[in-house]
C-alpha cells in the first residue's frame, strides 16, 4: 500500500474496496460506541463516512470489534500446530498473539524458535515472538538447548520478534547476575515480561527498574494493585489451568485500567473447543461486572500499545482492519472475522479451505538403552523422601514414607499409594535417569509416560511395577515423542506428540479425543487426579517447591540442593 493512493482512498477520490454499512462500530479510542459504514483499502482501515467502495456488506446493526489480541500465550500448551491452533481461535475472533516459546526453545534453541516463526508465516493468524529468556529454565536439569545473550541478539533481527519472553529468574535480575542483565541489555527498550510472583517492596523495585514492565503471575488484587502503581502492565490471565481473572478484577479501576490486559497463558484442546479464547475471558469479565468497553480495551488496544503494536488494537484510520463482528458485547461470539481485510471465518468456521503444513523437525527422543541402568531402587534404610502431590497444585509435598522392601530394594506400594517416578534425559544422551517415589497420583496398577515435562521436557513416567514403567517410556520413544497410559504390555491410550515432544501433527477434535481417552485409561487403573499428565509434568518443575524430581535426582527446592532419597 502507498501512501499516495491511500490518500486518494481516504480523500474519496477512488472506491475502497470494501464498506460495511449499517455498522455499530465500537471506537476504544473514544469509548463511544458509533453508528458508521466503515471503508477498507488494502487491508487498511480507511475510516468511515460518505464512501464509495466496490463491494459492500451490510452490518446490519451488528457491531464491529478490533479484533482480539492475546497479550501472552505458550502455544505449545495447546499440543497442535500452529495451523491447528488458528482454526481454533481465529474464528472465535482472535487475530493475533504474543507468543514466548518458552517450551520448544528449551528442547531445540534457536531451531525451535525458527520452526515457530516458518509456520506462523504460513496461516492468517498473526503470530508475534518473545524470546525466551530462561533456555535452560534451571541448572538442576538436563536441558536440550541453551540460549545466551548473543543467541538472543542474533534472533531479535528475525521480523515478528518483539521483545524478551517471561523474566523467570527474578533472583537473578534483582541480584544483578551477569548472564542475566546481558540478556535485558540486548533487548534494550524492546518491551520485557515479567514472571514474578509475590515479588514486594525492594526487590520488586529493583525488577521494574532493571526494565521489566509487565506481569501476569498476579493472584491478588493486592499484589496486582502495588505492581500497576509501580508502571507494569497486569495481564490477567484465565488460562486452564492458572485462573485469576476472579481475583483481578477488584484491582481493576477507571484510572488504572489501561494498563490491564487479557492474557491464556496455556489453553489445552478441550477448553479451545468447547469454550474459546479471548472471546471466553471476555464473557467471563462483563459477567463478573467489568464493564464492555473496559473488556474490548483490554482484548485490543491495551495489548497493542503494550507491545508498540501501533497498527493494531483499534478501528481507526490507517490501522490494520482486524476485525470482529458480533451481536452484543456480553457474549461476543463472533458472526464473522477479518484478519488484514479479508474475511477469514464466518459463524464459527474457518473460511479458508486448507492452511499449510508445518516444516519437518528431527526427533527429540534420544535415550541411549546401553547407558540406561536399571530403574531398581537398592535399600539404604528403611525411610525413604516422597514427593507428594498436592490436588490441582504444581506446588508439592516433601514427604518422608517407610520404604516397601523386597529382596532388598524399594519398589512401589499401591496400597499407600507410593509409585515409582522416574526422569529419563532424552536430549543429550547421556544416560541420565533420576529415580524415586510419589504419592498421590493412586494407580493400583500400570503406568503413564510423557515427554512433556516442564521446564526441560525430559521423558517422565510414573507407575506400579519396573518392567511396565520400562514399556511405557520404550512406547513414548517409539512414538518420537508423546503421552501413553499402559497395563501390563499393553498401551491403552496414546498420544503421539512427534514435535519436540511437546507438538501433535493431528487435528485439533482429535488431539482433545485422544487427551481424554488418556484420562479416562488413567482412570481405569486408579488414578484420582483430573488432570493425571499436567500434573506428572509439573513433578519435574524445580523451581517450584517442595520436592521435584529431575533426570539428575531428588531436588529439595527449600534447601535449593539435590538430596538422598534415604532419610
Amino acid at each position: 500500500m502507498g501512501l499516495k493512493e491511500f490518500l486518494e482512498v481516504a480523500r474519496g477520490d477512488r472506491p475502497a474496496d470494501l464498506l460495511i454499512a449499517n455498522a455499530r462500530l465500537v471506537n476504544v479510542c473514544s469509548g463511544s460506541v458509533e453508528r458508521v459504514d466503515l471503508a477498507i483499502w488494502e487491508g487498511t482501515v480507511i475510516g468511515w463516512g460518505d464512501y464509495r467502495a466496490q463491494k459492500t456488506w451490510d452490518a446490519d446493526g451488528l457491531y464491529l470489534i478490533p479484533g482480539f489480541i492475546d497479550g501472552h500465550v505458550h502455544l505449545e500448551s495447546s499440543m497442535v500446530g500452529l495451523a491447528e491452533f488458528a482454526k481454533a481461535v481465529l474464528p472465535r475472533g482472535t487475530t493475533s498473539v504474543v507468543t514466548d516459546c518458552h517450551e520448544i526453545a528449551n528442547v531445540l534453541g534457536k531451531e525451535g524458535i525458527h520452526y515457530i516463526l516458518n509456520c506462523a508465516r504460513q496461516i492468517p493468524l498473526e503470530v508475534f515472538v518473545m524470546l525466551p529468556s530462561c533456555v535452560p529454565a534451571t541448572p538442576m536439569e538436563t536441558t536440550g538447548a541453551r540460549l545466551d545473550a548473543e543467541d538472543l541478539r542474533e534472533l531479535l533481527g528475525e521480523d515478528k520478534v518483539i521483545g524478551l519472553g517471561e523474566m523467570m529468574n527474578y533472583p537473578g535480575v534483582v541480584n544483578g547476575l551477569a548472564e542475566v542483565l546481558a540478556k535485558l541489555e540486548v533487548a534494550g527498550e524492546l518491551p520485557v515480561d515479567g514472571h514474578a510472583p509475590l515479588l514486594s517492596g525492594k526487590p520488586l523495585n529493583a525488577y521494574i527498574g532493571a526494565g521489566i514492565t509487565s506481569d501476569h503471575e498476579c493472584v491478588g488484587a493486592e499484589e496486582a494493585a502495588e505492581k500497576l502503581s509501580k508502571g507494569m502492565y497486569l495481564m490477567i490471565r484465565e488460562g486452564s489451568t492458572a485462573k485469576n481473572l476472579e481475583g483481578l478484577l477488584p484491582a481493576i479501576t477507571a484510572e488504572n485500567s489501561r494498563r490491564c490486559f487479557f492474557v491464556s497463558d496455556d489453553r489445552n484442546p478441550s477448553d479451545l473447543l468447547d469454550e474459546g479464547h479471548i472471546d471466553y475471558i471476555l464473557r467471563k469479565a462483563v459477567s463478573l461486572g467489568l464493564d464492555g468497553m473496559t473488556a474490548v480495551r483490554m482484548a485490543t488496544l491495551n495489548a497493542a500499545e503494550r507491545f508498540r503494536l501501533l497498527n493494531l488494537g483499534a478501528l481507526v484510520p490507517g490501522r490494520q482492519a482486524d476485525l470482529v463482528v458480533v451481536e452484543d458485547l456480553r457474549n461476543f461470539e463472533a458472526k464473522r472475522v477479518m484478519k488484514k481485510g479479508v474475511w477469514v471465518a464466518e459463524e464459527g468456521k474457518l473460511l479458508l479451505e486448507k492452511l499449510a503444513g508445518a516444516p519437518a523437525l528431527p526427533s527429540t527422543v534420544n535415550i541411549p538403552w546401553e547407558k540406561v541402568r536399571d530403574i531398581r531402587i537398592k535399600a539404604e534404610g528403611e525411610r525413604i523422601r516422597a514427593i507428594g502431590l498436592v490436588p490441582e497444585q504444581i506446588v508439592t509435598d516433601s514427604l518422608v514414607e517407610e520404604a516397601r522392601v523386597e529382596d532388598g530394594w524399594v519398589v512401589s506400594d499401591p496400597e499407600r499409594d507410593l509409585l515409582k517416578i522416574c526422569v529419563f534425559e532424552r536430549h543429550k544422551g547421556t544416560g541420565n535417569v533420576g529415580i524415586g517415589l510419589v504419592k498421590g497420583f493412586g494407580l493400583t496398577r500400570g503406568a503413564l509416560a510423557s515427554t512433556v515435562a516442564h521446564d526441560s521436557h525430559n521423558l517422565i513416567a510414573v507407575g506400579v511395577d519396573d518392567e511396565e514403567i520400562l514399556f511405557a517410556v520404550r512406547a513414548v520413544e517409539k512414538m518420537g515423542g508423546g503421552q501413553v497410559v499402559v497395563e501390563g504390555e499393553r498401551i491403552l491410550a496414546e498420544l503421539p506428540l512427534p514435535v519436540a515432544g511437546l507438538i501433535s501433527d493431528l487435528p485439533l477434535e482429535e488431539v482433545r479425543d485422544r487427551v481424554q481417552n488418556l484420562k479416562d485409561a488413567a482412570r481405569s487403573l486408579g488414578c484420582g487426579v483430573g488432570d493425571p499428565f499436567m500434573a506428572l509434568s509439573f513433578m519435574a518443575l524445580p523451581v517450584i517447591p517442595e520436592l521435584k524430581i529431575t533426570d539428575r535426582g531428588l531436588f529439595d527446592v527449600s534447601a535449593f540442593d539435590f538430596v538422598s532419597l534415604f532419610v
